[in-house]
């Protein structure tokens, strides 16, 4: 006979049910610890609102902020506490001196034993069915001891559990040493982190050290604290999505290049482009765009170095009308400051234009803002392998853009080697012929299907992108100071 499954408890916070693979589990006694500042308020409020609008009786028991200080902090994400009993034990003005209580006892004593009294009166006065109790910092100091805080826990958790009650435990982590003492009597532990980099807006990240009962999905997951409440991103996992599509060539409109790349990248593949600066790798990669567009797909344009406004009159003067795409909606620009951004936001907004915009060719230019701007991140090239394959799976043409240092020659570095990533990779080149200086393209490598091995000279005017017949006549183009073929060998 199978068990049924526990019932669920959502926390109002958009992503956690999602990582907590379905809610919280009812009726239990959690931990929400984090440095003050990590957003442990917030998401309690949050966690409490959720089960207003559900009809719930909600009680926030605090011991540390007041009640005005609560309702400001609510006001200014536009939310309203009402609904939610708030139980102030903040000690009274007339009770810090102590002279008016003459007692054998130690004062801290006699303090812990009235505020668990308080709180227990509270809870049977009021008979909620989600608490939040803020904050067991003032618990921990008022036991003194591991063994009394320890046991006034444990007590607090048998006296919740046997009224149907499911409790928010927040911990600021203040005390001198690290207290695993809660984690090992709480159903789930949840940590809340801030990190200052050393340039940009302070960054959270979310993990969940312990979930008695179900599977979760473990790791750290960033979070942003916006107006309105908490927005939760998910860290990533490709192989939990996956849809059917067919597989084909996709053209970019230029009938050289896309007989360079035999026929054009692949759909559900990636694309490197990559080369020194101004060599015409992000033209290349908005041509493909606007020609999805013009097929009727959807595409999304995400610029990290180039301002919209910039990247539209750009390929405007090159004949490439990428804003009759963006004004028809078909195509999608989006400027992208990492400083102000998390990667785990940045994976969802990508995953956005997939799934609610139906994006089949996304464009990310350029690698170079995204991994420089972020160079306290770790794992970025694990996240970016991830969001790679998510999109392979989705049936998405993604294409990169990376701009190598140097100018000419093959001495030409990378910030980052991402090539082993991409299916194929597009190698841009400056060379020098008869006073002028002049761009190359090849192929370098395709996966999925054969491309031509041939160097091509690839120009710009107002009608477009234009490719030359194969630089047969050539010897060394890559170098950037080729020589002529019959030269070769008539020296010879």
């Amino acid at each position: 006979m199978s068990t049924p499954p526990n019932p669920r408890c959502q926390s109002g916070v958009p992503g956690l049910d999602d990582i907590l693979n379905g809610g919280l589990i009812a009726n239990r006694l959690y931990l929400l610890e984090g440095t003050p500042g990590s957003g442990k308020t917030t998401v309690a409020l949050r966690y409490l609102l959720e089960g207003v609008r559900l009809g719930e009786r909600c009680l926030y028991i605090t011991l540390s902020e007041s009640r005005e200080e609560l309702i400001a902090g609510a006001a200014s994400h536009g939310w309203s506490l009402e609904g939610i009993e708030i139980v102030e034990l903040i000690a009274a003005e007339q009770e810090l001196d102590g002279r008016d209580e003459v007692t054998m006892y130690h004062p801290a004593e006699v303090e812990l034993t009235e505020t668990m009294r308080k709180v227990l009166d509270s809870v049977a006065r009021h008979n909620p069915a989600r608490v939040v109790f803020d904050s067991l910092s003032e618990m921990r100091l008022l036991a003194q001891s591991s063994l009394r805080y320890r046991r006034q826990i444990l007590a607090l958790k048998q006296f919740f559990m046997g009224r149907q009650t499911t409790v928010l435990l927040l911990d600021d982590m203040t005390a001198d040493t690290a207290d695993l003492q809660l984690h090992s009597i709480a159903h789930g532990v949840v940590l809340l982190e801030q990190l200052s980099p050393a340039y940009g807006t302070a960054r959270r990240r979310l993990r969940v050290v312990k979930f008695r009962g179900t599977d979760f999905r473990g790791g750290y997951h960033d979070f942003a604290i916006k107006p309105g409440g908490v927005v939760l991103y998910p860290r990533l996992v490709a192989a939990e999505h996956g849809e059917p599509f067919p597989r084909e060539p996709i053209r970019s409109g230029v009938t050289a290049l896309d007989a360079l790349l035999g026929g054009g990248p692949d759909r559900g593949t990636s694309t490197l482009l990559m080369g020194p600066a101004g060599s015409g790798k992000s033209t290349v990669a908005v041509q493909y765009a606007v020609a999805a567009a013009e097929r009727g797909d959807h595409a999304a344009i995400f610029a990290f170095d180039e301002s919209a406004a910039t990247l539209e009159a750009r390929t405007a003067g090159l004949g490439i009308p990428l804003t009759r795409g963006t004004q028809s909606g078909q195509v999608r620009v989006q400027q992208v400051d990492p400083a102000e951004l998390s990667p785990g936001e940045f994976v969802h907004l990508v995953r956005q234009s997939v799934e609610r915009d139906g994006a089949r060719v996304i464009v990310l230019d350029s690698l170079n803002g995204y991994l420089n701007a972020m160079p306290d991140e770790r794992f970025l090239t694990a996240q970016l392998h991830e969001l790679l394959t998510y999109l392979g799976r989705q049936g998405v043409t993604t294409l990169m853009v990376v701009a190598q240092s140097g100018m000419l020659g093959m001495n030409m570095t990378s910030p980052v080697d991402t090539s082993y990533l991409a299916d194929s990779v597009v190698l841009f080149r400056y060379f020098e012929y008869a006073g002028q200086v002049k761009k190359a393209i090849s192929v370098m490598k395709k996966r999925s299907g054969a491309h031509e091995h041939t160097i091509r000279e690839m120009s710009f005017d107002a009608r477009g992108i234009h490719l030359s017949e194969p630089l047969t006549q050539f010897r060394g183009v890559l170098t950037g100071v080729p020589v002529e073929a019959a030269a070769t060998t008539a020296s010879a």
